[in-house]
């Protein structure tokens, strides 16, 4: 399995936005492609602390007004060029309002933005995994990257290598641009540790705006984690504990 590592670029913080200024658009460098990566708005199934991984689950209440809130916010910014976003219906709705307060005529699907495919613990409650299913339990919690998860769920590496793959593919095609891309809190996380070369990502919250500049010679996050945006309609705080529950 080929390293994920994109970048020797220092790590930020990744508890805390980098950047909360909405005002102003700025202008994008010519070799560069900005990725707007937000996490979709919160679902009932993150609400109750239920795994959802690559199942499908509905946007609540408090996840359409997220996804409101972050199309107002983005529509005041820069103005994107296109939106992408991962084929399941919790991103692909949060992306699709995102769209139409930024006048974007489409939401292209790269099925290569799902959330990870967690064998066995899909359909579950976080509360129960260890008893229930012990050994994919271990193997989602493991060190070991190229561990895949038992009942069909994919490695750490597995993950990483296909969302690097689709943002270098989109990148390619939108130099000197801004773009958006809308997915799950497990790919935000790959895409994190593979750039920064950190152990961890910390928490990735729902409908949070992580901006990224691609080029040939480096990749850097120029904010993480920034929900500055959600202060009036609020977010869950825990995030699932961190790293180890998002999807």
């Amino acid at each position: 399995m080929a390293t994920c590592l994109v970048s020797n670029e220092p790590a930020i913080n990744a508890m805390v936005a980098i950047s909360t200024d909405v005002e102003g658009p700025i202008e994008v460098p010519h070799d560069v492609a900005e990725i707007v990566l937000v996490r979709h708005g919160e679902t009932t199934w993150n609400n109750s602390g239920r795994i959802q991984g690559s199942l499908e689950s509905e946007l609540n209440e408090a996840g359409w007004k997220q996804a409101a809130a972050i199309s107002d916010r983005l529509a005041k910014e820069l103005k994107p060029t296109a939106i992408y976003s991962s084929e399941l219906k919790r991103a692909k709705n949060t992306a699709e309002m995102i769209a139409k307060k930024c006048h974007l005529p489409e939401v292209i699907e790269v099925p290569e933005l799902k959330e990870r495919h967690v064998g066995s613990l899909q359909g579950l409650y976080w509360s129960e995994i260890q008893e229930k299913e012990p050994e994919a339990y271990l193997a989602f919690f493991s060190s070991q990257r190229d561990l895949e998860i038992p009942g069909g769920g994919e490695s750490f590496d597995q993950l990483c290598e296909r969302s690097v793959t689709a943002l270098q593919e989109i990148a390619s095609k939108h130099k000197g641009e801004r773009v958006i891309v809308v997915t799950h809190g497990g790919v935000l996380r790959a895409i994190y540790m593979s750039v920064t070369g950190e152990s961890s990502a910390g928490k990735v919250l729902n409908a949070s705006i992580n901006v990224l500049h691609l080029s040939e010679k480096k990749w850097a996050f120029k904010s993480w984690s920034d929900v500055s945006h959600l202060n009036e309609v609020g977010f869950l705080q825990r995030g699932f504990n961190g790293d180890s529950f998002q999807n």
